[in-house]
C-alpha cells in the first residue's frame, strides 16, 4: 500500500447510527490518509438524532450524514474501497452484510445503540460508548504502518483491532 488515500467503507444493517458514527470518526482520524463512507444493507432512511446529537457534540459536522444503501457502493462510478468493515452485532443475530471483491474486511461488531431502551440519559451513554469504542479501533486503524503489512498480517490486525486486542 502507497500513500495514496484509502477508500473505507463501514456497514452495518440500517445505516444509521454505528456505520456512520464510524464514516465520521475515520474522516476526522484520518488525516488525509483516509476517507470513509458508510451504507446499509437495509437502511432505514434517516441518521438516528441521537448519532447526529453526539457527533454535533464533538464538533463534527454532519452535513455528510445520511442513511443510504450499499447498493450506491456497488454501482458504476462509485469509489473503489480499500477496506470494508462491518460493525453490526453479530452476537445479537443481528444481519450481517457481505462485501464482495477484492478490499480487505474484516468484522468490529457492536451492540446496537439505537436498540438500547430506557431513559434518555441511558441512549446517550450507548451511543456515547459506541462512539468511544469505534474512536479506539479506529485510531489503532490509522496507526497502522499499511505499506509494512502483507494482506495477512494486515487481517490479522484488522481482526484484533475488531476484538479490541489492539
Amino acid at each position: 500500500m502507497t500513500d495514496r488515500v484509502h477508500n473505507v467503507l463501514f456497514l452495518c444493517t440500517g445505516n444509521s447510527a454505528r456505520s456512520i458514527l464510524a464514516e465520521a470518526v475515520l474522516n476526522r482520524e484520518g488525516a488525509g490518509r483516509f476517507r470513509g463512507f458508510s451504507a446499509g444493507s437495509r437502511p432505514t432512511g434517516a441518521p438516528n438524532p441521537l448519532a447526529l446529537a453526539l457527533l454535533q457534540r464533538e464538533g463534527i459536522d454532519t452535513g455528510f450524514a445520511r442513511s443510504k444503501s450499499w447498493d450506491e457502493f456497488a454501482a458504476a462510478g462509485a469509489p473503489k474501497m480499500d477496506f470494508v468493515f462491518t460493525v453490526c452485532d453479530s452476537a445479537a443475530a443481528e444481519e450481517c452484510p457481505y462485501w464482495p471483491g477484492k478490499p480487505t474486511t474484516a468484522h468490529w461488531g457492536l451492540p446496537d445503540p439505537a436498540a438500547v431502551e430506557g431513559s434518555d440519559a441511558e441512549k446517550a451513554l450507548a451511543f456515547a460508548e459506541t462512539f468511544r469504542a469505534l474512536t479506539r479501533r479506529i485510531q489503532a486503524f490509522v496507526a497502522l504502518p499499511l505499506a509494512s503489512l502483507d494482506r495477512l498480517a494486515l487481517g490479522s490486525r484488522l481482526k484484533d483491532i475488531g476484538e479490541d486486542r489492539a
